[in-house]
């Protein structure tokens, strides 16, 4: 794996630092109770609890490999696994965050035989797949909470502005794979701005050719893979929830599985919040923030 400069390893340090301060002030703070009082709760749960909760987890992550084995053609689920749990590893604690992951995956991928177009194809469309499930889920907690004042006008414009963006980047990726002329023009565009500067490094590539190229290949693997790929991303976040709402009971809260989701749907949109490493202590105390606000 490439080395780290300087810059990431700062950035490494700086992230997992503010993230272990959000976690240890942060949460008894946003939580208005202590460590010791923490500690008494986390007692409740018991070996089977444990079990039961590590068992969601598991499931998740393999739910999840089918949206890696849709993207990339020829992938097995347990090859799947391994790239899921390590890229996801290194994104959240080695330096350089998400590229350190996204390296991670492609020199695991380029060992076992895939092309690097295929791996940087799967990482565009895993990546819009999860950004919108991620932005719509908010909105569909406003929508479980119409009825009632309970979710707090910050939640509710957060979630809202999230809908937006994902629609827009929704938009924005149908328009790329059904206007090949659209792409071509933009390649062409590109070529006439940047693209001396481009082949000044690396001598014969073309912005053009390879923005088709790239095109057609996103065209084809959501063609015949958007359906595992919905099937692991939905799963895998469903899941995730229930874990969410176990772990809850398993601790003591009892609160009405709308309001448990919203919370878990705002945790979930502060994950792409790119602060800390995979929003470490930002997304916990984003969540305690709101079920603290609704009483929990």
């Amino acid at each position: 794996m490439p080395r780290p400069n300087a810059w990431q390893s700062a950035q490494a340090v700086i992230g997992i630092g503010l993230a272990a301060a959000i976690l240890y002030w942060g949460v008894p703070w946003f939580g208005e109770t202590t460590w010791p009082e923490i500690g008494r709760h986390l007692q409740l749960l018991g070996w089977a609890s444990s079990l039961e909760l590590f068992a969601l987890v598991a499931f998740g992550l393999w739910l999840y490999t089918f949206a890696l084995t849709g993207s990339i053609p020829g992938l097995g689920h347990v090859k799947a696994l391994i790239v899921n749990v390590a890229g996801s590893a290194a994104g959240n604690l080695l330096p350089g965050g998400g590229a350190a992951g996204v390296a991670a995956t492609y020199l695991m991928l380029r060992s076992w035989g895939f092309q690097a177009a295929a791996i940087s194809t799967s990482v565009i469309v895993t990546g819009v797949w999860n950004l919108v499930a991620r932005l719509a889920m908010p909105l569909l907690g406003v929508a479980l909470l119409s009825s009632t004042d309970a979710l707090p006008k910050g939640v509710r414009r957060g979630a809202l502005t999230g809908g937006i963006v994902g629609l827009v980047i929704i938009a924005a990726f149908v328009g790329v794979l059904l206007s090949p002329g659209l792409t071509q023009r933009f390649g062409a565009w590109l070529d006439r701005r940047v693209g001396e500067r481009v082949r000044r490094r690396r001598p014969g590539f073309e912005i053009e050719a390879t923005l088709v190229d790239q095109r057609r290949r996103l065209a084809g693997v959501t063609a015949h893979g958007w359906e595992p790929m919905t099937v692991g991303v939905v799963g895998y976040l469903a899941v995730y929830f229930v874990l969410f709402w176990r772990t809850m009971e398993a601790v003591g809260v009892d609160m009405p599985l709308s309001k448990l989701f919203a919370a878990y749907a705002v945790g979930r949109l502060l994950t792409t919040v790119g602060v800390t490493p995979g929003g470490l202590g930002v997304t916990e105390a984003g969540t305690l923030a709101v079920l603290v606000a609704w009483g929990a």
